[in-house]
């Protein structure tokens, strides 16, 4: 008796880039397709068709979207184009013809439709059977994962089109978010990383509604999202914050140990004029006042931040002013751009005096220069203390972690010399042995 081998699943390769709420996005569209039965497969070859998620932010951006598209067609030839760069669909069909579907942002629906036109789904798949995990698909590592809580921005900054991309604010109801981290933590995740375009602004839009998670009432707001998020048991830690006022309320929660104590900020410059030019809020003053309060209440509090240089109409003096603010507010981590324009921002009908490109590469190495130097001596101050250490890598020559003031792929790590007995995703206590400008070393207590 001949049996028919039953029919292969359809296979899908991805390729994601860019920031970690397009990461999110990806998150998304695999575990639809996964509950529809497909295979995600991690070699052009493999594939059935390929989907790459675009970044659009900046120039550079756009035109690796435009080569990894290219690559993929040369060892695919079917690709689905997403993501942030998909609102510029002639520009990517000027270059890559061939594509066979462009879709913007969020557009989940839209790729996945584009995949059956492609290569539709097996019909004898049954869902109810043939699960998905219930935490979805994730594309980072099993210990940590991202928490998008909205989408789009209500900001205006003249360097940036993501509000042309992704739109307004729109708030995920706080249930949902709730309810997600609850999964994510069932299935083993140690870390939460809140992301949003404002992480601040989350619930302005639905005039910080009350919902409910588990029974409970829960305002859509920053500071109950946390309170919420800190009975999980996990480390919670927050990117895209900007300091509204009401950010001062996270700062006794991270006090009592209830999130990280770490503030992702875009501070982007400290010029008021230059601030004033990106359209950005001319505060400075009052951040160095708050910093310090915050300080004050949360000794172990670590500010990453990022900046630009090179902001057409920035002077010598405000690149000055920005070195001097830096030594002033003693920021811990600190990422620093030069300006690169944008096609379809505001900053670029500035009518204002270009900085030339040797100028932008000497500001930002005296900028990263200056910052290390900060940096360096605030880890050396860390030298002998304990730290908890969420393990991310093992091998024979010891563990690689990172503690609180560490967020993945971003910040520093903490290298542990005798961590060999150690696996992914394990808490453990060190003592700090030795620092440099970025990174730790430690020893297992």
């Amino acid at each position: 008796m001949s049996t028919t081998p039953a029919p292969a699943n359809p296979k899908v390769g991805f390729v994601s880039l860019g920031c970690p709420k397009a990461l999110v996005d990806s998150e998304r569209i695999l575990t639809q397709l996964r509950m529809e039965g497909y295979d995600v497969v991690s070699t052009y070859q493999d594939a059935d068709v390929v989907v790459v998620n675009t970044c659009g932010f900046i120039d550079s951006a756009k035109a690796e979207s435009l080569e990894v598209i290219g690559e993929a067609i040369k060892e695919n030839g079917k690709v689905i184009v997403t993501g942030c760069m998909g609102v510029e669909e002639g520009n990517i069909r000027n270059v890559h013809p061939s594509v066979l579907a462009v879709t913007g942002p969020q557009q989940y629906e839209q790729v996945v439709n584009a995949v059956h036109d492609v290569v539709p789904p097996r019909q004898d798949h049954n869902p109810l059977i043939d699960l998905v995990p219930p935490q979805g698909i994730k594309l980072t590592p099993r210990h940590y994962a991202y928490l998008k809580i909205s989408e789009g921005c209500n900001h205006s900054c003249s360097f940036c089109i993501i509000p042309s991309m992704r739109g307004k604010l729109v708030s995920r109801p706080v249930g949902d978010v709730l309810d997600e981290a609850q999964r994510l933590v069932k299935s083993g995740v140690k870390e939460l990383l809140v992301i949003s375009q404002d992480t601040s602004a989350y619930g302005v839009d639905v005039k910080y509604r009350t919902g409910f998670w588990n029974g409970a009432p829960v305002k859509t707001r920053m500071t109950e999202l946390c309170e919420a998020l800190s009975t999980l048991g996990v480390w919670v830690r927050l990117h895209y914050v900007y300091p509204y006022p009401h950010v001062d309320e996270l700062i006794p929660l991270m006090a009592a140990g209830k999130i990280l104590p770490y503030l992702d900020i875009p501070f982007q410059h400290a010029s008021p004029k230059v601030l004033k030019s990106m359209k950005r809020p001319a505060f400075e003053d009052k951040t160095l006042a708050r910093i310090k309060n915050w300080r004050e209440i949360c000794p172990d509090l670590i500010i990453r931040s990022t900046f630009i240089v090179g902001f057409p109409g920035e002077t010598e003096e405000d690149f000055q002013y920005l070195l001097n603010w830096l030594t002033e507010a003693q920021l811990d981590r600190v990422g620093c751009f030069q300006y690169s324009p944008v096609e379809g921002a505001p900053a670029n009908d500035l009518d204002l005096e270009v900085v030339p490109d040797d100028v932008k590469q000497d500001r930002w190495e005296r900028f990263m220069a200056h910052q290390q130097a900060i940096s360096s001596a605030r880890l050396q101050m860390r030298i002998g203390r304990e730290i908890e250490v969420l393990v991310d890598e093992v091998d024979e020559q010891g563990a690689v972690g990172r503690c609180f003031f560490d967020a993945p792929e971003i910040d520093g790590n903490v290298f542990i010399d005798n961590g060999s007995n150690l696996k992914p995703g394990d808490k453990v206590w060190c003592k700090v042995t030795d620092a440099d400008e970025y990174d730790l070393w430690a020893e297992q207590i």
